[in-house]
């Protein structure tokens, strides 16, 4: 009933453990971006159909996953490398795609985030609610990297949670990432403010939190002092000192990402490359989204 997508890029340490838990799926499917470690090979084993691949970002990566790749079943469970499937969100999956009168073309789900082996709920803006289920030919894309995720129908939300380990990797691991993120964000940063819009309905928009987020997002594009008012937000208002030491540290290393994005941004502009923030494949995948 429900197919399995993961999109990997040299995830030797967290790639057993995903497919572990999605063991229930008979049509498991693995798009490796060329990874130089040991992903494929572990992926292969423990029996999901691998397809290696490269495009220009994230996006294009992720519409090549759901325009090219034929899935045996109608809807896609996606979950990222580092991402956990409990069972009682298996079971609750199964049951709503199971149910024909339901008229979703696709499910957000909630994540707990787990930092220093606890799951810190306050300094992760919980719930965060993303989409992992869906029927592939009614989504598409906005941004190149922390993707929009649009349907095109209704969508609805799961009761249950999975689990989000970004951290199994280490350290190392999360800094290099963030390094990579970084530079996207900052991309679109400039882009944004090159537009000069901002979504004020967006940022009193209770009822839809993911609107909500986007909105603030694009606020904090404009606002001085970006790491130290991330810090203020997470560990203060939004309570991260009730998650303890792991709340303190994982609010500090918020900030610290929003920094790099600072200087990623500033670095652009220092070079003059403002006018080169898209390159001729991304405007052909803008338009034709």
């Amino acid at each position: 009933m429900i197919s399995v997508l993961i999109l990997t890029k040299n995830e030797e340490l967290n790639i057993a453990r995903c497919l572990e838990s999605v063991r229930w799926a008979d049509d498991v499917v693995v798009l490796d971006d060329h990874s130089t470690d040991r992903t494929v090979e572990i992926a292969r084993r423990l029996g999901a159909r691998v397809i290696v691949h490269s495009a220009g970002n994230e996006r294009q990566q992720r519409t090549y996953s759901l325009r090219q790749i034929q899935f045996r079943h109608p809807w896609v469970y996606n979950p990222d490398a580092d991402e956990l499937t409990p069972d009682d969100l298996r079971d609750e999956m199964l049951a709503v795609v199971a149910d024909t009168s339901r008229p979703e073309v696709a499910y957000r789900v909630r994540f707990k985030n787990l930092f220093l082996g606890k799951w810190i709920k306050h300094s992760s803006l919980y719930p965060t609610w993303v989409m992992r289920l869906f029927r592939p030919e009614k989504i598409r894309f906005e941004r190149a990297t922390n993707l929009t995720y649009l349907a095109d129908g209704p969508v609805g939300r799961l009761e249950s949670h999975f689990l989000h380990d970004s951290f199994h990797r280490g350290m190392r691991a999360w800094l290099e990432k963030h390094v990579r993120y970084a530079h996207y964000e900052a991309v679109e940063n400039l882009k944004h403010l090159a537009e000069g819009r901002l979504d004020w309905r967006g940022l009193v928009s209770w009822t839809d939190p993911v609107r909500r987020r986007a909105a603030l997002k694009q606020l904090s594009f404009r606002l001085p002092c970006r790491p130290l008012l991330r810090f203020v937000y997470m560990y203060f208002l939004r309570r991260g000192f009730l998650d303890g030491r792991a709340g303190y540290t994982y609010c500090r290393l918020l900030a610290l990402y929003e920094q790099m994005i600072v200087f990623q941004r500033d670095d652009l502009v220092r070079r003059g490359q403002t006018a080169e923030l898209e390159s001729p494949a991304e405007v052909a995948m803008r338009r034709a989204a």
